[in-house]
């Protein structure tokens, strides 16, 4: 993947996640929920909000603000808060992914929010570029998602199945012959994690900048098991703009038996960087900070926007980047610098 490695608007009363499972002619399209079950936040620009999902008090941004106020450096601490108080998604590492999944549904449950997850591990992972690796077999990677879901308990929890795992079968990075094995382990990963009594999975399915004909995504999502997850995510770790992202959901539920989606926009605050697409998705220049995590999105289809993507680490070694999935403080700041007004 082009990116790191760490690293609802709901129609109906639901359970403690407080996401959205479906709408009924009772709910009402595009209502609000009342999220009554987070606690106080606050969004990108210091106003009160309320938020379902959990905030990591030892993040690498929360840590960078902790040492710049030590260091004086108050006026750059204080932009990073952007990021260091708003939710992210946490991207578990290594071969054993029990203990930051722990770490995140303990913390999440003790402030009755949601952690969001990224199970980030499929064999032949990122065609061999910044973010390569993965599982060394489908028999670990097996293994591994069960002991990812296993370490999420009975707490609740979003999980961001597999970035890019299927855009890259549809444009053709992948090869063939893992294609049939991909699909069967996505499968068996959702099904696997939804075996948790309160967890949500979304099969991640690219970027309206990457598969532009939403409808090539279909017959491939719904091999990889879609029919049987919450639905699927989109912009994970890119720049696309939130409407292009809306509408681009909209045509790909339209044939994907009307699936919910969730969206990131943890760096799409000035858009996708102008030129060549293979020039545009690592590190660019002049981003910043999206609309803040919620799921009060007021859009029936919407479940949520999330930052996946943790701002600030790093996509790979580009532009003076660290490799991927790196803290970079620089570039964090510049993130937050340029933050989208909300």
């Amino acid at each position: 993947m082009h990116r790191l490695l760490r690293t609802f608007t709901a129609l109906t009363a639901l359970t403690a996640l407080g996401l959205t499972t479906g709408c009924s002619a009772e709910s009402g399209a595009g209502k609000e929920r009342t999220a009554t079950e987070a606690g106080p936040s606050t969004d990108a620009t210091g106003k009160a909000s309320r938020n379902a999902f959990w905030v990591d008090p030892e993040s690498a941004a929360a840590r960078q603000v902790r040492q710049w106020e030590q260091e004086g450096r108050t006026q750059d601490a204080a932009a990073l808060k952007r990021i260091s108080e708003q939710p992210m998604a946490v991207w578990p590492a290594g071969d054993d992914p029990a203990p930051d999944i722990k770490a995140a549904v303990d913390g999440a449950a003790q402030g009755d929010r949601t952690a969001v997850l990224v199970a980030y591990n499929i064999p032949h992972r990122d065609c061999g570029q910044h973010s390569a690796g993965g599982a060394h077999s489908s028999d670990f990677y097996r293994q591994w998602i069960d002991t990812f879901a296993g370490a999420i308990g009975d707490r609740s929890a979003v999980v961001i199945l597999e970035p890019d795992a299927v855009a890259h079968i549809v444009d053709g990075c992948t090869p063939a012959e893992y294609h049939a094995e991909r699909y069967q382990l996505l499968s068996e990963a959702i099904q696997r994690l939804k075996k948790q009594p309160r967890v949500k999975v979304y099969l991640d399915a690219g970027n309206p900048g990457w598969i532009s004909q939403a409808d090539k995504l279909a017959e491939p999502l719904k091999q990889a098991g879609i029919d049987q997850a919450d639905g699927f995510s989109l912009n994970v770790s890119n720049f696309q703009g939130d409407d292009t992202i809306k509408a681009y959901g909209r045509s790909l539920s339209e044939v994907v038996g009307g699936k919910h989606f969730v969206m990131d926009t943890s760096r799409n605050g000035k858009g996708p960087l102008a030129g060549d697409r293979a020039d545009a998705w690592c590190n660019p220049p002049g981003r910043g900070l999206g609309t803040p995590p919620t799921d009060r999105t007021g859009d029936a289809l919407l479940d949520a926007v999330l930052w996946i993507k943790r701002p600030g680490d790093s996509d790979g070694p580009c532009r003076g980047g660290p490799a991927a999935g790196q803290w970079w403080p620089d570039y964090a700041l510049g993130l937050a610098r340029n933050a989208k007004a909300t």
